[in-house]
């Protein structure tokens, strides 16, 4: 049950004065002078002596007296007489603060007491090891819970050790006097017997838990070491405890204990449910290394004989007591045991002992699966922190959008020698990119609180999380190893928005996700491919990874940025997801390859040729400046591009500023700041192809003609649609498809002759509405049209 408030840690031979009650209810102290004469012996050391003293009224009060240490001093000297104190506690208000204070949820009480209860059992089967007697007058070694909603009662019973009356004072009667830690101390004292490492208790409250739900609490117990049976009872709110001994012959026990709570109120409905405890044993103490079995309701279908009059035929007259039995099957429910924790603690064998079928067969009973996990490792570790594990990547992503990246999935569930802790946590053992992972983490080094609910942060933690992690990432990349890649095809499918996401968020593992990572691309349109695929495809020349971001794949491969790339037989990556440009921007570089994106300023493919490019500059100096002059604001500069071959002209973005895919998705933010985005827009380069004809007649108005309204229109219409063409959106959509029909009015405008009949149509509606225009003429609405019989009519 866990270390005293209440026990003698070393003898000590200092007379000490008994405790006086005390005035007031909190906390006092109080004096003892310890009396020792000139020349006395030299105490080499002292122990701590904790002495309990009773307040007489409401509460009882535990005194704590502490001894110190007293040494021989030099002859001459004069001795200082010490003062001590004592610590004053109220049982009551202790009890309380145990009980509403250490535990979140209630319904931890029945997990505490079944880990009290398998404790026993250990207990009883270590010492049968060297005294095979303490077997013999028992059963199996079992745990039996039984709910009765009747009477509101919970009643848990195991073939444990027992207690004899002093260790129910002991344990039960001393609060933080934990049983086991005291069984533990035994053991690595006798060397010669070792170590159990399978007992849980530590801490010495759990036990009082069972006041969480209780208003009293029964408990009988036989010790094979006894020959009586001994009866525990206290009540919730009491400072004090009765014991006396059974002497009613129908609740004699041949060995173990029997923990009888008497639920309160409120909490007879949902905890004396057969269903609710089956769902708790379930939850918490699945994996308990004896059988828990739980009284249960269940049905059956039995043929019962049942006796019906016949009819008298035509004829014949009726018979009194003439019936004929018949068959009928009924379904019949009874009470029976059922045991409730059927699944075996795979993690505890060894890996090699194990078959796949177990693995996956395991996998679906613990997290209620129905597919087979694409991967699964199994592991070990030793050294700093001991820790067995199983870990598994599921077979789909989740059903569910509120279960994508979040860090709080229940995904992981920890354990504490087979006993489940808990599976809420936020990002201590994994990070959130990798919360898809499911799996169990078994670990007697894991500090937890007293509640055993919250896993403190610590060196520990830290170091399990990074081998957790590295596991993960090992088990991923021997998916993408596989010589058949349809298992990494279904991983990439469910899960690469978690890996993209790792990029951003964990620079730490940048060489562990970059492998991972898949896309498509200009040479493979239909098949992803990785980062190595990519490196090893490229020309010795090619010193950068060129990608594009879009929003789909068919704008990425019609984007007039990778003209000249694909002429030069120079693959890009096409990056179609939202968080693909953002991941692979934290990602920078690759085996020493920068990214470079082609839909920015400054691109450098290599094998630029400078004296045509100076040429090129030369010619259409004039052509640019008379743009740029047309455009204004609109863009920072106008430029020769290195980028295009068929497409006349182009707008990219600055080195510095937001892509036209990412403005786009800024733009596309519930909650995005409208403030930053202007500034974030960085500036917008007007790129033009001087092989293309329209910037060659372009270039002869602006030389020839440069006030000419149609070669302004042309190049308002040119920038505009530049900017569809390059992923931005026009601020005024409507105004641009105006000019677009205004030019294809003028290029369709008599090409295969109109009808004169169209024509003449056409005049007449002219005529019409400026006819219409000279007289005003007053429209009656069909609403307000109302017949004379109207009798709302004025």
């Amino acid at each position: 049950m866990a270390p005293a408030l209440s026990r003698s840690l070393g003898a000590s031979s200092v007379a000490a004065l008994r405790p006086t009650p005390s005035r007031g209810r909190g906390p006092t102290l109080r004096s003892a002078v310890a009396v020792q004469g000139r020349g006395a012996a030299a105490v080499a050391a002292r122990g701590v002596r904790w002495e309990a003293g009773r307040r007489k009224g409401k509460g009882r009060m535990v005194g704590v007296r502490c001894e110190a240490a007293v040494t021989e001093k030099p002859a001459g000297e004069e001795e200082a007489a010490g003062e001590q104190f004592e610590y004053q506690a109220e049982v009551s208000r202790l009890l309380d603060l145990i009980v509403h204070s250490l535990y979140s949820h209630k319904e931890v009480f029945l997990r505490e007491l079944v880990s009290n209860a398998s404790d026993a059992l250990d207990k009883l089967r270590f010492l049968s090891v060297t005294d095979s007697s303490v077997l013999s007058d028992g059963g199996e070694l079992e745990i039996r819970i039984k709910p009765d909603p009747e009477a509101g009662t919970i009643t848990i019973t195991d073939t444990g050790i027992g207690m004899t009356k002093d260790e129910l004072k002991d344990c039960l009667g001393t609060i933080a006097q934990s049983g086991t830690s005291k069984f533990l101390k035994a053991l690595k004292e006798n060397k010669d017997l070792g170590a159990d490492n399978g007992l849980i208790g530590q801490f010495g409250v759990g036990f009082y838990s069972a006041f969480l739900v209780a208003e009293k609490v029964v408990v009988s117990t036989k010790s094979p070491k006894a020959d009586k049976q001994y009866v525990w009872e206290a009540m919730a709110d009491s400072s004090s405890y009765v014991i006396k001994e059974e002497t009613d012959p129908e609740k004699m026990l041949t060995r173990g204990t029997q923990i009888t709570l008497f639920l309160r109120d409120d909490d007879k409905y949902e905890f004396a449910d057969p269903g609710r405890i089956q769902g708790l044993v379930k939850n918490y103490s699945q994996f308990v290394s004896f059988p828990i079995y739980t009284w249960q309701e269940k049905s059956r279908t039995v043929e019962v004989e049942e006796e019906e009059e016949e009819e008298p035929k035509e004829g014949e007259e009726a018979t009194e007591g003439e019936k004929k039995k018949k068959k009928k099957t009924i379904t019949e429910k009874y009470w029976d045991w059922e045991l409730a924790n059927e699944t075996k603690p795979i993690w505890m064998r060894n890996p090699k002992e194990v078959e796949k079928t177990e693995y996956n067969e395991f996998y679906k009973k613990a997290f209620n699966e129905f597919l087979d996990p694409l991967a699964y490792t199994h592991f070990t570790t030793e050294g700093e922190v001991e820790f067995r594990s199983v870990l598994y990547i599921p077979g789909m992503a989740p059903l569910s959008n509120e279960e994508i990246m979040n860090p709080k999935t229940k995904n992981i569930r920890l354990y504490v020698k087979r006993v489940f802790i808990s599976d809420d946590f936020d990002g201590e053992l994994f990070p959130r990119y990798l919360s898809f992972v499911k799996g169990v983490v078994d670990s007697n080094d894991l500090p937890l609180n007293v509640s055993r609910e919250i896993l403190q942060e610590s060196r520990i933690v830290r170091i399990m999380r990074k081998r957790l992690v590295r596991k993960t990432f090992d088990m991923i990349q021997e998916i993408a190893e596989k010589e058949d890649k349809e298992d990494y095809k279904k991983f990439w499918e469910s899960f690469g928005k978690f890996v993209k996401l790792g990029c951003i968020e964990d620079t730490g593992n940048h060489k562990r996700l970059s492998p991972l990572l898949r896309f498509y691309s200009s040479k493979n349109e239909t098949d992803l491919i990785s980062l190595d695929q990519y490196v090893e495809n490229m020309p010795e020349n090619q010193k950068a990874i060129y990608y594009i971001a879009t929003d789909s794949l068919q704008s990425a491969k019609t984007a007039p940025f990778l003209e000249k790339l694909v002429q030069k037989d120079i693959e890009v990556l096409y990056l179609i997801e939202p968080i693909d440009e953002v991941a692979i921007q934290n990602l920078q570089t690759y085996k020493e390859k920068k990214f470079v994106d082609i839909s920015k300023e400054d691109l450098e493919l290599g094998d630029e040729d400078e004296d045509k490019e100076n040429e090129s500059k030369q010619e259409y100096t004039l052509l640019c400046d008379w743009i740029k002059q047309q455009l204004g604001d609109k863009v920072a500069k106008v430029q020769i591009s290195k980028r295009l071959s068929s497409s006349p002209c182009v707008l990219v973005s600055g080195k510095f500023g937001w892509s036209a895919n990412m403005e786009r998705l800024m733009k596309a933010q519930t909650l995005g700041d409208t403030s930053s985005l202007e500034f974030m827009r960085g500036r917008r380069i007007f790129e033009i192809n001087p092989d293309h004809p329209i910037v060659k007649d372009l270039s002869a108005a602006c030389k020839n003609e440069p006030e000419s309204t149609e070669a302004k229109r042309a190049v308002e219409l040119l920038y505009e649609t530049a900017l569809i063409s390059s992923g931005y959106t026009p601020d005024s959509p409507a105004e641009l498809g105006g000019k677009i029909y205004e030019m294809m009015t003028i290029a369709l405008g008599g090409r295969w002759g109109r009808p004169e009949e169209s024509e003449a149509a056409t005049s007449e509606s002219n005529v019409e509405v400026e006819s219409s225009e000279g007289s005003a003429t007053e429209v009656v609405e069909p609403s307000e049209v109302r017949p004379e019989s109207d009798p709302w009519k004025d």
